[in-house]
This record gives structure tokens, sequence and C-alpha cells, in this order.
């Protein structure tokens, strides 16, 4: 498709510096800009491409001055990087605006599928799962009984969302994500086999959450495994059973979270970090990458690092100790030779 500064210029609330008839149909990075694309500028060590990309049309910052001419025409918007953003939603939204049930699929008499959704080829939808209006469903995906699915909700291809589930509104749910398997239960016996300890409980997804590529979120053993509203959970994600997440907290690759830890709201967790089971995580907290919670953290908006995690100013002053620890012990070492 094809637009016009003063088209995008309307759409993200700017204004046009340069010609509002130039045309573009495609984006593109600053400095590879090509003509016919839109491009953005937001970082200032990014200014210098400015006066050198071909694009046909840069985002800017309203208070972006010049040092020379600029060949590009220029939309003017309070903040270029957040209007990127939004452009580049409204560019996905219109390649990925599907409608339609294939005939490919398979849903349940009991299904109540609602307006405008989209079920790809070789999707499984169970009995009496409930799905909502303008929800798209992207091929082989399976869908349990029982399941509750909200509207304006995109669920990638692979996904599998177990019995009794529970996803809300405006969700994004990418592929090979696996909602409602069994928690990690079981019962040590005499003998030393493990006897399995029934899952009867669910996974609760509020609305406006994103979770990506190949996460595990395991049901309740009672209850629910809780994702509150907001969250965002990148690839590779391990959430055990009846561990709860707070509102707009956001969790990166390969983090683990054993089961019955409840995590607050507006968190921030790095990657590869390992949460035991059954500990609290205060509001705002944040805890560096490949950390190891082994305690509750019950001071809000504290930063943690480490393994096991403490205070991060005393982390980073003990780091350079034990970098010389080496060096350290061969002087003691040296001491007591020559003592």
């Amino acid at each position: 498709m094809i637009f016009t500064a003063q088209q995008i210029a309307e759409a993200l609330n700017g204004t046009v510096d340069g010609n509002p008839e130039t045309e573009v149909s495609n984006l593109s990075k600053i400095e590879e800009g090509k003509e016919g694309t839109l491009t953005f500028l937001a970082n200032p060590k990014y200014t210098p491409y400015i006066y050198e990309t071909q694009a046909s049309i840069v985002i800017v910052n309203e208070d972006f001055v010049p040092e020379k001419e600029i060949k590009a025409t220029l939309i003017r918007v309070k903040n270029a990087y957040t209007a990127f953003a939004q452009l580049l939603e409204l560019y996905k939204s219109t390649k990925e605006r599907k409608a339609g049930i294939s005939d490919k699929a398979y849903i349940a008499e009991s299904a109540i599928i609602g307006k405008n959704v989209y079920i790809g080829e070789f999707v499984s939808v169970g009995e009496h799962t409930d799905i909502k209006d303008n929800t798209r469903i992207y091929p082989h995906t399976t869908i349990g009984n029982h399941c509750k699915i909200g509207s304006s909700t995109k669920i990638y291809s692979g996904v599998n969302i177990y019995d009794e589930c529970v996803v809300g509104n405006e969700c994004t749910i990418h592929a090979g994500v696996i909602i409602g398997a069994d928690g990690f239960g079981f019962a040590p016996q005499d003998d030393n086999n493990y006897n399995k300890v029934p899952q009867i409980g669910n996974v609760l997804i509020e609305d406006l959450v994103e979770i990506g590529a190949n996460t595990a979120i395991d049901r309740a053993t009672l209850g629910s495994t809780i994702i509150r509203r907001g969250a965002k959970i990148d690839n590779l994600i391990q959430i055990a059973h009846n561990v709860e997440i707070g509102e707009n907290t956001v969790i990166a690759a390969q983090t683990g979270i054993s089961g019955s830890t409840k995590i607050g709201k507006n968190c921030m967790i790095g990657g590869q970090v390992g949460i035991i089971g059954h500990l609290e995580i205060a509001d705002g907290v944040k805890i560096a990458a490949q950390s190891g919670i082994g305690k509750s953290i019950l001071e809000e908006n504290a930063i943690v690092e480490g393994s096991p995690a403490f205070n991060i100013r005393d982390y980073q002053r003990s780091y350079v100790h034990f970098r010389r620890l080496d060096n350290i012990v061969k002087r003691i070492n040296e001491i007591e030779r020559k003592g």
C-alpha cells in the first residue's frame, strides 16, 4: 500500500515539514533508507544518517533542528520512537488482517465462535470453548474444552491451550506456547518412586498480555496460575503451577519460576533468572540477568543481582574483590610462607 506524508502525519498527530504529497510504500532503517521508504530518528547517535539517507520520509522529534539540508520530507511528532512503534503496529495489523474459518479446521459443535474471527488450517477447538470477536487463531493450534478466549487476541501457529484455561482480550501468544500443561507435582513414596499429584486447576491470563515463543505456563494444582493484565513474557520461559505474575511485569528469556511464587506488579526480570518456589517478590523489583533468587524480596523497587542475589550496589562492589580473589590468595600464601 502507498501512503503520503500527510496521511501518515494525520495518523500520528504530527506535522509535515516538506512535501505533504511525498509517497512511501515500505519501512527502513535510517542508515539503510531507500527511496519510497519511511524511517525515523530517535537516538541522537544516528543523527548523521539523516543527511545521507535515501528514505523519502523521516519521523523526527518536534524539537529536532537540522544542521544542514535534508532531502527527505520530515514528520515532526512529540516522540519519534513512540510514533514509529505506533506506525509499525498499524503496518503489522494491516498485513495480518485475516478473517474466515478454514474448512480444514475442527470446531466442536458446542463451541461458540464470535464475529470476524479467523481460524486457520488444522486448528482444533474443543467442546464448550468460547472465542470472542475479532480474534485470530493461526494454523496447527489446539484449544481444549471449556476454554475462554477474549476478543482481538492473536494466537500464532502451534500453540496448545489445555482444557479450562482462560485468555483475555487483546493478548498475543506466539508460536509454540503451551498453556495449562500439568504442574510438576509428584509425591515421593517409601519405595523411592513418585506418585503424580493431579493438577486440576487452570491458567488465567488477563488482558493485554504478550507471551513469547515456546514458553510454558503450567496449570495450577488447585485454583489458577495467573498472569495479570499487561504482563510481557519473553521466549523460552517456564512458569510453574500456582505462580502469579503481577500487572505490567516484564520477564526476559530463559527465566524459570518455581511453583506458588508470587511476583508483584511493574517488576523487571532479566534473562536466565532462576526463582525458587513459594516466594514473594514485591512491586517494582528489578532482577539482573542470571541471578538466583532463593528468598523473598519484600522491599518494593529493590534492585538485586547475583546468585544468591543481593543488593546490586553491594554486588558490584563485591565483584571488584571477586575478580581479584586469586591474587589476594596468592599474597596471603606468600605472607604465610615468609612468616
